[in-house]
């Protein structure tokens, strides 16, 4: 029981911990990104190339005087930031880093809570994230604020349909709903060169789940909520200090739980990148750390998507917002989805 315990603090300590440190660093890579694409310099002041300006940001954050409105709904009004981190760092839980291995003469999984329908906790921890959002919006007893929580919230719920309609083919395909043995199938080659990933076996799923990962994390083309020209800015309005940045933190963090759940059902999750497999066998480390180290790449690089796409695509307005996810994507998200179970029933 107790080496149990210690087993599940070291996995909670590494596997939630990884993310919130990696905070600064994916802050400094959106503000960087953004002035390399705009050519301007970016933050450069503190520290070698600008790298402790996060750091520094944090400090303004920690020591900066805390504003608390007067007309605000005092509970729900402190509550909702912390809503908001807690939802967003929920998913982690259940998503593995690695494949299980053998350590100490028993089978470690490298994931804080393990299920066989963790997929499923995972996105169903997600899609709370709207009620930290409207609470803030509703705590603040602001017209502006309260707008971008309905916003956000009608985005959500727009495109967690066609959001669900591809993990449910996904999982349709992979004939289960564990996440170690979605990973296990993505496993080899077709062809000798062409990964059999998830994003070649449904390419129609791909990119509604990617579409749909940009609307949940309200961010750009789809940041409504937060629509400075027409909202001020939407549900953290009348928040500062502490406060914002845990809303800073969330989405961030929210955007790394569904660019990890995107990986792990279209690009192969923690299996090693391709050729990677080679360098593995010549050097004598644990193939877990490969694995992690592959992750974390594609992270990485779904991160610096997230912010070419900020960079490059105009935000949209609202109605077209909602028609792009009724009218265009639900349709052929059901259609997909049709298709796939009609193909996995005469396959079997």
């Amino acid at each position: 029981m107790f080496e149990m315990m210690i087993e599940i603090l070291i996995k909670t300590v590494v596997i939630l911990g990884l993310p919130l440190g990696a905070l600064p660093l994916i802050i400094h890579v959106e503000r960087r990104g953004a002035a390399f694409m705009q050519k301007r310099l970016g933050p450069n002041r503190v520290g070698p190339f600008g790298l402790f300006q996060p750091l520094a940001d944090v400090a303004k954050f920690m020591f900066k005087e805390e504003v608390h409105p007067a007309h605000v709904r005092p509970f729900f009004y402190t509550a909702a930031p912390m809503i908001a981190l807690i939802v967003a760092i929920l998913p982690l839980a259940c998503i593995p880093v690695a494949a299980p291995f053998e350590a100490f003469g028993r089978t470690i999984f490298p994931e804080v809570f393990r299920s066989d329908m963790g997929i499923f906790f995972a996105f169903a921890a997600s899609a709370l994230g709207s009620y930290g959002i409207l609470l803030a919006g509703w705590g603040s007893n602001n017209k502006y604020s309260m707008l971008g929580a309905l916003r956000a919230c009608a985005q959500m719920v727009s495109y967690e349909l066609s959001l669900s309609t591809s993990v449910v083919a996904m999982i349709f395909v992979f004939s289960t709903n564990d996440i170690h043995v979605m990973v296990a199938a993505q496993q080899g080659y077709w062809f000798n060169f062409i990964p059999k990933w998830g994003f070649f076996m449904q390419p129609v799923a791909a990119m509604l789940f990617l579409v749909g990962i940009f609307a949940e994390s309200n961010r750009l083309p789809f940041d409504l909520a937060e629509g400075e020209s027409e909202i001020v800015a939407g549900y953290h309005l009348e928040y500062s200090s502490m406060k914002f940045a845990l809303f800073f933190m969330a989405e961030y963090i929210h955007m790394i739980a569904l660019s990890t759940l995107f990986i792990i059902m279209f690009f192969g999750g923690y299996n090693l990148l391709p050729g990677l497999e080679l360098i593995a066998d010549k050097i004598p480390l644990p193939i877990a750390l490969f694995q992690v180290a592959s992750l974390v790449v594609k992270i990485a690089l779904m991160v610096w998507f997230f912010v070419w796409v900020r960079w490059t695509l105009p935000r949209f307005r609202y109605d077209k917002l909602m028609d792009l996810g009724w009218e265009r994507l639900l349709p052929i998200g059901i259609a997909n989805l049709i298709v796939t179970v009609l193909f996995v029933y005469f396959r079997n």
